[in-house]
């Protein structure tokens, strides 16, 4: 469904997402740290209530149905957000990245992440206005993604050398051999303004953030069509990428039994986009089956931690 929102709606909207990396970003964490447990389980649990508070808002303004799509979509969202910052741990990881260093990473990261996303919902939503067959290309593109979702290994993607951003930025740039503290450029004697490694790290975050959005917007255009949700969803769970992975960078591999519990609900979504010409399901049945598809991915893998098993707990490098 598609919804018409006054200019008023897109405005507030806007200024709340503003002011809050302004607040995040400019104020709280102007210099960059490592939250710890408590910055970023205050910070997670503002925002959470932040984006519930939004679908209440969407609830009062244009009705219930609107504020369960969006609901539905942000659970989506945050739930393969889980995955990708396992990513970007891994990356870290790779690039023997200091913890105070990620937060900067993270911190432009966001705002990359925030853009990106604008401009590729845009577009989504011009092609699903103009050509309606578009929906069944992206229902295909999220089963299939589902299926690979749960089949792929998470080390496999962390690939930095074979990286095409990274190989343009090598061929563009001359970088140092070192980080200079938390700068993306630093300046040698001997050979001039030089790219630092770190900016290599952005730019593997960049473009995994990338292909972890072309994989999950469609995903919400399965759940609604209203530009605004779709947007506001993406954004309150990309708001708190950085707080949430402070708050569990040190628990990500107990999450066992989130990866097939995520890839099960983008097949689900991906099927109904496919059958929607044919079969109604309603919203309220959508988000009952994300929600219980998490609960029960949550509920097995806290139950597998406690034995000390699951099913193939990722290993880190």
């Amino acid at each position: 469904m598609t919804t018409a929102h006054d200019p008023w709606v897109w405005l507030a909207f806007s200024g709340l997402v503003i002011g809050l990396l302004i607040l995040d970003l400019g104020v709280l964490n102007r210099r960059a740290h490592a939250l710890s447990l408590r910055e970023a389980g205050f910070w997670s649990a503002g925002l959470v209530a932040l984006a519930a508070g939004f679908g209440l808002f969407l609830w009062a303004e244009v009705g219930s149905s609107s504020a369960l799509e969006y609901y539905t979509g942000y659970l989506i969202e945050l739930s393969l957000s889980v995955d990708n910052l396992f990513v970007f741990l891994l990356i870290f990881q790779y690039f023997a990245l200091p913890p105070a260093l990620q937060a900067r990473v993270l911190k432009w990261g966001i705002i990359g992440a925030i853009v990106m996303r604008g401009v590729m919902i845009g577009f989504g939503a011009l092609l699903l206005a103009r050509f309606q067959w578009i929906a069944y290309v992206f229902g295909a593109i999220i089963v299939l993604t589902g299926v690979r979702f749960y089949w792929s290994s998470t080390e496999n993607r962390i690939e930095p050398e074979k990286n095409p951003l990274v190989q343009l930025a090598k061929r563009a740039l001359p970088f140092s051999d070192s980080y200079d503290a938390d700068r993306f450029f630093t300046r040698s004697l001997s050979r001039g303004r030089l790219a630092t490694p770190l900016l290599l790290v952005l730019l593997v975050v960049e473009w995994s953030d990338l292909v972890f959005a072309i994989d999950s917007i469609p995903a919400i255009f399965a759940i609604t069509r209203d530009p605004l949700i779709v947007f506001s969803s993406n954004v309150f769970a990309i708001l708190g990428l950085r707080a949430l992975f402070f708050l569990l960078a040190g628990a990500m591999d107990r999450f066992t039994y989130l990866k097939p519990a995520v890839a099960t609900i983008l097949v689900f979504v991906g099927l109904k986009m496919l059958v929607s010409a044919w079969v109604h399901l309603s919203t309220g049945i959508s988000l009952a089956v994300v929600l219980g598809l998490l609960a029960l991915g949550v509920l097995f893998s806290l139950a597998a931690a406690r034995k000390g098993n699951g099913p193939g707990t990722p290993s880190t490098p």
